[in-house]
């Protein structure tokens, strides 16, 4: 059973008894259609904030839309974005990074797209369109951090095993956004010394940040899948249930924060 499945059935079967709803929603950015996924709690009444979530480098799959599942049953309004367009996802590691390529090495494209998604969510009825955060799983963290830099009006991001390196640092003045990166001491992605030059990064640009490293840790520690994967293709990746946890406890805490 793949990519958090079992996860996932067990959220499906905690919304089945509570009022967790999820709905498949099309939007557009630069003509082309993203296929997002968009989950809220019906039981609560007037508007709340809401968060975008960015996916792995797999695309917009069911971990992504799990996280979803779980930001809502806190009490948001959670959209799991389409990075890729018209929902395009896979499982083999050379069109993961053809995908992950396009949108690495275009600044301008992922802004439109990270837009597109933060502009859907305001429209959203039960959303309080001044209190929107985006948090991102790999690709997902390189992604919400390069939003970040770029100064987009988020209340803030949050990286979880994202890789951490930039052509584009951020300049004082211009990140609006409070900064949690979770990151593992084992990933060979986010090396020490990307941590340690992310640092100096965001203090000498005056970000409001956080920085939590996980001793021993690999990449893709929040992903129940990410042993599997792993084996099957020589990552060194590794779910670790310990700081998968943490870091989860971290985020909503981050999240509750900066949203007041």
């Amino acid at each position: 059973m793949r990519r958090g499945a079992v996860m996932a059935i067990g959220l499906f079967a905690a919304a089945a008894n509570g009022a967790i709803k999820e709905r498949e929603i099309d939007y557009k950015a630069g003509g082309v259609v993203l296929k997002g996924s968009l989950a809220y709690d019906d039981a609560l009444s007037g508007k709340r904030p809401a968060v975008l979530v960015v996916h792995e480098w797999w695309g917009l799959n069911e971990f992504a839309r799990t996280s979803a599942r779980r930001l809502a049953a806190a009490g948001y309004v959670a959209l799991a974005l389409d990075m890729y367009g018209e929902g395009k996802l896979t499982h083999h590691p050379q069109n993961a990074a053809k995908f992950l390529t396009e949108i690495r090495t275009n600044l301008p494209l992922m802004k439109a797209r990270i837009e597109a998604a933060r502009d859907l969510v305001q429209s959203q009825s039960n959303v309080d369109s001044k209190r929107i955060a985006a948090i991102g799983y790999c690709f997902g963290g390189a992604v919400v951090l390069e939003m970040a830099r770029a100064g987009e009006n988020l209340r803030g991001v949050v990286s979880l095993h994202g890789e951490l390196d930039t052509t584009t640092p951020a300049l004082p003045g211009t990140v609006k956004a409070h900064v949690l990166v979770l990151t593992g001491g084992a990933d060979p992605y986010a090396p020490q010394e990307h941590v340690e030059a992310l640092d100096r990064e965001l203090k000498s640009a005056g970000v409001r940040y956080q920085i939590v490293t996980y001793p021993g840790v690999k990449h893709s520690f929040t992903d129940p899948a990410a042993t599997d994967d792993g084996k099957e293709f020589g990552f060194p990746e590794e779910y670790n249930a310990d700081a998968d946890k943490d870091s989860w406890n971290k985020t909503l805490a981050f999240l509750a924060r900066v949203m007041k």
